[in-house]
Order: C-alpha cells, then sequence, then structure tokens
C-alpha cells in the first residue's frame, strides 16, 4: 500500500478504536506520539489569509498593498513618482507608452493558538476528551503553520496553570506547544494540585499583549466561559487580525440519546434535580435548548468578524477535516 491510499485509509477508519490504537491514545491522556501523527496530514488545513497582511516584517505571504517586493503583480501605465528602475522595456516598446512593473510585497503572519483545556473541556461520552480533541486540533494547525514556513504562538489554559508561547519558527516553535497541550492536559488529572483556573476573557486579555497585528489567531474551546468580556477582546482582536472559532462539543450536549432510561440526578447551581432520561418531551426540549445556544454561540461570534466551526470529540478528526475541506 503506497503513502497516499495509507493516508486514505487512516483518514477514513472503519473502528474508531482501531483509530486511537493507531495514534497510540486512550482518549484521556496526551502523549507525544498521537500529536506528533498529525505531520502527515497538514494538507487538511489552508491557512491562507483571507484579509490584507498589515504586517511590518518580512515573510510568505503577499500583502495587497502594491509597490516593490518578491512577487510580480501586473503592469500598467507609467504615473509620476513611479520607480524608473521598475519601468518594463518590453511593453514600453511594443505599445509605444511607458509602462512600469507592480509587485505585491510578502508579509509575514504569525499564527496563534489558544487552547482550552479547563473544567468543562475535561468531558467526552465517546472516543475522545474534548480537550484531547483540542489538543489533536492544535497539533494539525501548528504541524501545518510549521510547513508554511509561519512562526507560531499561542497560550493553553486549564483549571490549574498556563502557560504562554511567544512566536517561535520550525520544529522547535510546534514542539513547545505540544509540549504545553501535554503539559497542561496532565495536571487536569491531578487532584492534588489547587485549583487556579484562568477564564477565557483573562486568557484573551493575555494573547491580545502578544498579538501582532496581521496575525492568524485559531480558538479552541467549547466556550462554555464566553461572556461579554470576553467578546470584548475578541471585538478588539478582530480588528486587525484573522479569527477562526473552533467549538469542541460532546454529541451528549447537543441531544440525550433516544435509548436512556433510568433518573439521573442534575446539578445546577446550588440545587440538585432528579431528571427521567426516559422522557420523550424532555428529550425534545433538551435538543431545542441546546440549539437555540448554538445559533446564538454562532452568531455572536460570527456578528463580531470571527469565522465559526464546529468538532465533535465522538469522530476522528481527520475523518471531520476531509469532509469539511475536500467533501469525502
Amino acid at each position: 500500500m503506497n503513502k497516499q491510499r495509507a493516508d486514505a485509509t487512516l483518514a477514513k477508519p472503519a473502528d474508531p478504536l482501531v483509530w486511537l490504537q493507531t495514534l497510540q491514545s486512550d482518549g484521556v491522556n496526551l502523549a507525544l506520539p498521537e500529536l506528533l501523527w498529525y505531520q502527515r496530514h497538514t494538507q487538511l488545513l489552508d491557512l491562507r489569509p483571507t484579509i490584507a497582511i498589515q504586517s511590518k516584517l518580512a515573510g510568505t505571504y503577499l500583502a495587497r498593498s502594491k509597490g516593490r517586493g518578491m512577487e510580480f503583480d501586473e503592469v500598467r501605465h507609467y504615473q509620476p513618482g513611479d520607480d524608473v528602475r521598475a519601468i518594463d522595456w518590453r511593453v514600453t516598446a511594443r505599445t509605444g507608452k511607458v509602462h512600469t512593473k507592480l509587485f505585491r510585497e510578502e508579509k509575514e503572519r504569525p499564527v496563534f493558538i489558544l487552547t482550552d483545556l479547563s473544567a468543562s473541556m475535561q468531558f467526552g461520552s465517546a472516543l475522545l476528551l474534548k480537550s484531547v480533541q483540542a489538543a489533536h486540533l492544535a497539533a494539525v494547525i501548528s504541524w501545518h503553520s510549521k510547513a508554511r514556513g509561519d512562526k507560531l504562538a499561542g497560550l493553553v489554559f486549564g483549571q490549574y496553570s498556563h502557560r504562554l508561547l511567544k512566536p517561535a519558527s520550525r520544529t522547535r516553535g510546534v514542539l513547545h506547544y505540544l509540549q504545553a497541550l501535554i503539559d497542561i492536559q496532565q495536571q487536569a488529572k491531578d487532584a492534588a494540585r489547587d485549583p487556579q483556573p484562568l477564564s477565557l476573557s483573562t486568557a484573551l486579555a493575555e494573547l491580545r499583549r502578544l498579538l501582532r497585528p496581521g496575525s492568524l489567531l485559531y480558538i479552541l474551546s467549547d466556550f462554555s466561559q464566553l461572556d461579554p468580556e470576553s467578546l470584548r477582546h475578541l471585538q478588539l482582536i478582530a480588528q486587525h487580525n484573522e479569527i477562526h472559532c473552533c467549538q469542541l462539543f460532546d454529541p451528549l450536549e447537543q441531544q440525550l440519546p433516544n435509548a436512556a432510561q433510568g433518573i439521573a440526578l442534575v446539578h445546577a447551581a446550588e440545587q440538585s434535580v432528579q431528571v427521567s432520561l426516559g422522557d420523550r418531551q424532555l428529550q425534545q426540549r433538551y435538543q431545542l435548548q441546546q440549539q437555540q445556544l448554538n445559533q446564538q454561540l454562532q452568531l455572536q461570534l460570527q456578528q463580531l468578524g470571527c469565522k465559526f466551526v464546529a468538532f465533535s470529540s465522538a469522530e476522528p478528526l481527520v475523518s471531520q477535516l476531509s469532509r469539511r475541506y475536500y467533501g469525502r
């Protein structure tokens, strides 16, 4: 079997549990081999910018502003003030009118990833915890940014600590970020530590101090902590940067299983309520309520100019990315 056929087979595993074994993962803990595996699937993402690059540093992306640079753009009639060194003498000789060459300047665009591994992300009813799926997605983004020559930076936060990583290039930047994911996820299983939770709004405030105009920001979270302060930070960030909000969800958060039976004790604030899981009306109300909450979340983020996409923790990430970006 050649590499292309092997990748296609792994992208559509017949049994998700076999896929987990391929990654050497248990779906709860994180280890380096499962994150290194995603080097093979960087083609499942496209990080080309969709907004104008505003960075002042040289790089590999073409800015929309025209001038002298590395990449030829077009030829137009000479205008007073144009650099005479850019005159296209061939076109000038052929047309009898002076023409000048225009170029698009190459700009750098760092990639930032904000990964939420907080308490609400430590949940999964099938295959993976949401936090583990978020780490897998962060790995794909990290390896893809490395393949394109982008510098990688970001912030990983959980219920006990957080780690802020400054922009770094090549493999070193990726490995530093992957190790931060592993460390913060491991701390989530340490019951002996005192919780020191970092909220989503605080994490965004931390990251704002590191962001450069023209950056690409990926936010990987269930957005359960999204509040007015978080929205304010996102609005300010979106003015000069491209933001992709990736919601991680578990199927149990979307709807109750049809086959569910028995009584469940549900805790809300300071109250505890017994719920009959076999109640069909309750299942319908629950599903409708969750749909409305998800629609509201998506609308809020899109109104700020953020791109929104959702990923399930109950399906291999490569399958979801293949379906989303390649329709297969």
